[in-house]
């Protein structure tokens, strides 16, 4: 057959409704930036838009890797029994940080990160046209993974004049009733709001009420500014319909080891297993020995890092709103969820635009609210993944694009 008479490649209608992904558009603009401004010599590129932290993980996890490298254990396939020792480990940390007595063999799942979990979580969990309601903003894998298992995405909008509280009565009875998974996270990210207790279990009872599995994201358990963060895991409901997902990424530093965990209902657990099962295997033995040790050596790694997080928040707002940039303070660490500036939507600029231009004028790279969900839209999520002083002159390029608006 002549080539032109092949079929031309189509990707999946799924693929096609994931669309290009925020952090991929802006990967493309950063390496736009960063040639350019190798050739013009403009400032270097200032990357705010990513929570991959500046800050280094414990050395005990780093000793614990090194040392079970040289395993050869360490280079082979691990299947799930491999696994037992990491997630004892797991069941003793639950434990002492929530009180609560977990099963390592039923209740405890290794991840390849929270984000894989919490993709694949729906296609173990749901079956196409199910519906799944998901906070708006949203993280972007809650709903890419809705649109893998070809599920429907039910919307709860999180307002800045309600605190970002979900208002569960935004659903009728019978959109309630049609739902099979509810996916919430706080501490939230984007709008970096801790949350509280109440919102947690008040979505753990209603899940119980109408059938449905509450999946709830807590990689910021630990990194609580102002407050405690919530948990599905103090929740009376938790072993009837939930699941909690966590990670090494933020609380200990170790984002690029893809480290973390799934606590829940046996029976989700099982499900979950068995899809990862079929799609990938789990981390070197050598990684999961520094996830061990982050977890019994060094447990207050969050805490000292938190210190570091207030100063740079503290910084980093004044700092914005000195300039001119409105901050709305956050009670969780990591990021600033900011508003655009009032010059910015007199131009008429959404966020995108206005992020993509901020980017090419002064090299200063923020992720657009709208990359979240419809409700970021007229935000832009700051990271606060440099020291305070690269923060506060981050802050001065910016103030520079605000004058020229």
């Amino acid at each position: 057959m002549p080539i032109s008479e092949h079929r031309p490649f189509v990707v999946s209608e799924r693929v096609g409704r994931l669309g290009s992904g925020v952090f991929a558009r802006n990967d493309q603009r950063k390496q736009h930036y960063v040639a350019r401004a190798a050739a013009q010599g403009l400032p270097r590129l200032l990357d705010l838009s990513l929570g991959s932290t500046d800050l280094q993980p414990p050395e005990a996890a780093i000793a614990a890797i090194r040392a079970q490298l040289g395993e050869p254990s360490s280079a082979a396939y691990c299947l799930h029994s491999a696994t037992r020792p990491f997630r004892e480990a797991v069941a003793g940390w639950a434990q002492r940080r929530f009180g609560v007595a977990v099963d390592p063999d039923a209740e405890v799942l290794l991840l390849v990160g929270s984000q894989e979990g919490t993709a694949h979580l729906p296609l173990a969990v749901l079956n196409p046209g199910d519906a799944a309601l998901l906070c708006d903003p949203y993280y972007p894998s809650h709903l890419g993974g809705l649109h893998l298992a070809s599920a429907k995405p039910q919307f709860l909008r999180l307002r800045a004049e309600q605190g970002f509280a979900p208002d569960f009565d935004q659903l009728s009875s019978s959109q309630w009733q049609a739902l099979k998974l509810m996916v919430l996270g706080f501490p939230h990210n984007p709008t970096a709001t801790t949350g509280q207790q109440a919102w947690v279990d008040e979505a753990a009872a209603r899940a119980v009420r109408h059938g449905l599995v509450f999946a709830h994201d807590n990689p910021y358990v630990d990194l609580a500014l102002d407050g405690e963060a919530p948990a599905l895991l103090r929740s009376e409901h938790w072993r009837s319909c939930g699941i909690e997902f966590f990670s090494f990424s933020k609380s200990w530093c170790l984002g690029g080891y893809r480290l973390a965990f799934a606590i829940g209902a046996g029976h989700l657990i099982t499900a979950l297993r068995q899809l990862k099962g079929v799609v990938d295997f789990n981390q070197s033995l050598a990684l999961q020995a520094g996830a061990i040790a982050a977890l019994e050596q060094v447990p207050d790694w969050p805490e000292r890092i938190k210190a570091v997080y207030r100063q740079r928040r503290d910084r980093m707002a004044a700092a914005l709103e000195a300039v001119g940039w409105p901050v709305r303070m956050p009670s969780m660490a990591l990021y600033l969820w900011l508003q655009l500036p009032p010059a910015a939507r007199a131009r008429g600029l959404d966020a995108e635009a206005a992020c993509a231009q901020l980017l090419e004028h002064t090299g200063v790279c923020l992720t657009p609210g709208p990359g979240f969900g419809a409700g970021g839209e007229g935000y832009a999520r700051l990271a606060l993944v440099h020291p305070a002083e690269q923060l506060e002159a981050g802050a001065q390029r910016m103030a520079q694009w605000l004058a020229q608006l």
